[in-house]
């Protein structure tokens, strides 16, 4: 009894992650893809389904042959999509490469500091969470604004002379997401550096190795799955993002979140928006699938 309890248990242990994945990112992905094979309509919803099983299983498969990738072909033919893609990875890319260059130092700090003193620090970076972050946003307009605080302290210092023009820029697109997903950098950074052996450091300086040489030989490398993971979590969620760009960049900012909120709900397109979230998610999940498949690949190599 005890075995078979302990075989159910470790089966379950594998079962609910899956069942958690086909419940809460397999089955809505399938619904978006089926309504971007759809075809508009002045209904509620504004979609004409392609497939329904109210005509039997016969119509459903009849139709299978004749599935139309127009709303696909749309997004390929207009330069706008494109243009909206193109600009919101090169911001999520600039961005995220701020965001390392800023938290790196961050999480290197907290794993070398006095061991008494890292939860504090810890939760200090975890801090902000505890702010709505539709209110952490709309701080940095009253900061960023040409009337705002930061002018206005720049203005003191006699740093400038006329009020600088933040706001409503990509500038202020990269400090917004830099501030609010410095912490998804951070953490898993801290977490592979405290968990490195600093033995390896005094040996490298023992044998003659300079500090800066001996980080970029022995601490970079030792610390790049947290770096991997660090730009993930910034670079996929700053992809898509929507509220940033619309409170910050204004309305000239292209990126791929405000358009897919105008197809939904100014221009109410189902169809067409779904298929600019498919393709959005192929982008972001394919290089992911293919990154952890050379992973695996370098571990079985490795051993």
């Amino acid at each position: 009894m005890g075995r078979f309890l302990a075989a159910l248990a470790s089966r379950l242990v594998i079962v609910v992650p899956y069942l958690w994945l086909l419940v809460f990112f397999l089955a809505p992905f399938l619904i978006v893809f089926k309504i971007s094979l759809s075809e508009p309509a002045i209904a509620m919803p504004p979609y004409q389904p392609v497939f329904d099983l109210a005509g039997g299983l016969a119509a459903f498969f009849a139709k299978l042959g004749n599935l139309s990738f127009s709303n696909y072909l749309w997004l390929a033919d207009d330069p706008l999509y494109i243009n909206a893609y193109l600009s919101s990875i090169w911001i999520a890319g600039v961005s995220t490469v701020i965001t390392l260059a800023v938290g790196y130092p961050i999480a290197y700090g907290m794993a070398r500091a006095p061991a008494s003193i890292r939860p504090l620090l810890l939760m200090l970076v975890i801090l902000p969470f505890w702010t709505s972050f539709l209110i952490r946003v709309y701080a940095w307009i009253g900061i960023l604004k040409p009337e705002g605080l930061l002018n206005q302290f720049l203005l003191f210092l006699g740093v400038i002379d006329t009020p600088l023009v933040i706001l409503n820029t990509t500038t202020a697109i990269h400090i917004g997401i830099v501030y609010s997903y410095l912490p998804f950098m951070v953490l898993p950074l801290y977490a592979t550096l405290e968990k490195m052996d600093n033995s390896l450091i005094e040996a490298a300086r023992d044998l003659g190795c300079p500090s800066l040489s001996a980080f970029w030989k022995i601490t970079f490398p030792l610390s790049l799955p947290g770096v991997v993971a660090g730009c993930m979590l910034v670079f996929i969620p700053a992809v898509g993002e929507f509220v940033i760009p619309d409170l910050l960049g204004g309305s000239q900012t292209l990126m791929i979140g405000k358009t897919l909120w105008s197809e939904f709900f100014n221009n109410r397109d189902w169809p067409v928006s779904s298929a600019v979230a498919v393709i959005l998610l192929l982008l972001l999940i394919v290089p992911i699938m293919l990154f952890q498949r050379s992973q695996a690949r370098a571990r079985e190599a490795g051993n």
